[in-house]
């Protein structure tokens, strides 16, 4: 069965792909396309923007990044983008594509998942010359519609390699046990996010005790797991407010898998430290 598209098929710049490139004097927009997608938007596809020279500001999730020389910033599926309209500099590449090109890839790419929570990388001058290597081939090869797919897929599993690498340079053993479960739990906390998992059955699930679970958690993300959990559910909750999927408290509650209201609505504010009505307001 193919797979749906998420990456717009008008965006895309290969006939076969869902994919898109854009640099300085490559790929752009048409005013009335920027105007039609808007500055602030729910993502649906992969995205990737590449500073080799000069600054800029980007917003996911409601967190401002300052992405600077020899820095990539990334985002995810269903994460709420807000553009600067500011230029990106002298020099930069922005990347999209979605789950079809990975499905298509030789290999998976843990730093996909953010284990780490931290969106923006940062590249030594060699691996900067390598990625912008890369991103120069590819561009290349989107200048036509026609070109071989599986060319773009030979250099796009090198681009997302040599990412993968720098996300994971911190960390001596990046596919060591603990970060494997780790992503493990991430993983299912994503796919039975509204179903509200119990701990133990997470624990279970990746073959852990509970006590083990929890330092996991706590090393990679500084909260317990039902911390995460809970900071994940109200991350969704922010989303789909600030991006209009909703109609109501109550209803964003039962979506969410919220049986109480008002249960919902206090953990709202103490995560967040504002009301849900309060949010709704400032973003009206």
């Amino acid at each position: 069965m193919p797979k749906t598209r998420s990456l717009p098929e008008n965006l895309s710049q290969n006939s076969q792909l869902p994919i898109r490139i854009v640099s300085p004097n490559f790929g752009h927009l048409s005013q009335q396309a920027i105007d039609n997608y808007g500055f602030t938007h729910r993502l649906p596809y992969y995205f990737f923007l590449f500073i080799l020279d000069g600054s800029t500001r980007y917003g996911v999730d409601g967190e401002t990044f300052v992405v600077g020389k020899q820095e990539l910033l990334f985002s995810l599926p269903h994460q709420i983008q807000e553009l600067d309209l500011a230029l990106h500099g002298n020099n930069y590449y922005k990347l999209g594509f979605d789950e079809e090109c990975l499905s298509r890839l030789p290999r998976q790419y843990p730093f996909l998942l953010n284990p780490l929570n931290q969106q923006k990388i940062g590249f030594s001058p060699a691996a900067s010359a390598r990625l912008q290597a890369i991103f120069e081939l590819l561009q290349g090869l989107l200048t036509t519609s026609n070109t071989d797919p599986e060319l773009i897929l030979a250099h796009l599993n090198s681009l997302l390699t040599e990412i993968n690498a720098a996300y994971f340079a911190g960390e001596r053993m990046p596919a060591d046990e603990r970060l494997t479960k780790f992503i493990g739990f991430k993983v299912f906390v994503e796919n039975n996010l509204t179903d509200h998992p119990a701990i133990k059955d997470i624990a279970e699930e990746l073959a852990l005790s509970t006590d083990s679970l929890y330092q996991i958690v706590k090393h990679y993300s500084g909260l317990s797991p039902k911390e995460f959990v809970i900071n994940r559910l109200m991350l969704e909750a922010r989303r789909r407010i600030h991006y209009g999927e909703r109609s109501s408290v109550k209803e964003l509650a039962f979506e969410l898998g919220f049986n109480d209201p008002d249960y919902f609505s206090r953990l709202f504010k103490k995560v967040t430290g504002k009301t849900v009505a309060g949010f709704f307001r400032d973003l009206s």
